[in-house]
């Protein structure tokens, strides 16, 4: 389990009005407004694997493929983040895209697969990237793929895979 005051290396989790600004996103969805949160937010709904309650997060999307249909996610805090262990212990859900809904079933990258979705992200995004990676605790010195792919081992990854027969955008 998580400990208070996070992992050596991790972020701690936001507590007060920081945990209460973080969430909210997930009202903007609740409302209807998540297109105005754009496609690199999705809202991800996971059963409380203690509780079996229904429990909502606003994650970003470090890769989406729509023809493929798959998002992949990263926990920034770590593999003891309250979403990601839900998603083990129950990996079929629902997210929620701007205002479509997908039912989906969670996998978990192996390390070196992570490591490779992370060298692409940093590709792509590489301002994002280097923010994630500061925001981990994880070094990436000299910001070369290779430093990126030795940063993806650390970080923990999800790919969420589209039902098939949805529409995807």
């Amino acid at each position: 389990m998580m400990q208070e005051h996070g992992e050596p290396g991790r972020p701690r989790l936001p507590r007060g009005w920081r945990r209460r600004f973080a969430r909210l996103s997930i009202a903007f969805y609740r409302v209807g407004l998540g297109p105005a949160l754009g496609r690199r937010l999705l809202l991800l709904r996971h059963t409380g694997r203690l509780s079996g309650l229904d429990q909502f997060v606003v994650l970003e999307v470090v890769a989406h493929d729509p023809e493929g249909g798959t998002w992949i996610l990263a926990s920034g805090f770590g593999p003891d983040a309250a979403w990601y262990r839900n998603l083990q212990a129950a990996p079929q859900t629902t997210i929620q895209v701007g205002n479509r809904h997908y039912a989906v079933t969670a996998h978990f990258p192996s390390a070196d697969e992570g490591s490779e979705l992370m060298a692409r992200y940093a590709r792509s995004h590489p301002r994002a990237a280097r923010r994630l990676c500061a925001f981990m605790g994880v070094r990436v010195p000299d910001g070369s793929p290779h430093s990126y792919r030795q940063a993806g081992l650390r970080i923990p990854f999800v790919r969420l895979d589209a039902a098939l027969g949805q529409h995807l955008p």
